[in-house]
């Protein structure tokens, strides 16, 4: 259960870090106490979502 929760908080940390939202408090916390396996995997989770966005909001505006 402490590792679902734990990467949970790396999914909040990443997302706040995307949005250039992360508090120093959390950025801190990240540093001292994050795994650096989970901030990738989540970097990446996050970077596919923006992309596919990204790509159906262009796909419902322009014409096909």
């Amino acid at each position: 259960m402490m590792a679902s929760s734990n990467f949970k908080e790396t999914l909040k940390s990443v997302a706040a870090a995307f949005f250039g939202v992360q508090s120093d408090k959390n950025r801190e916390r990240d540093f001292t106490h994050g795994k650096f396996s989970h901030f990738i995997i989540a970097g990446l989770i996050a970077v596919v979502l923006f992309i596919v966005t990204l790509v159906t909001i262009v796909s419902f505006v322009l014409p096909s």
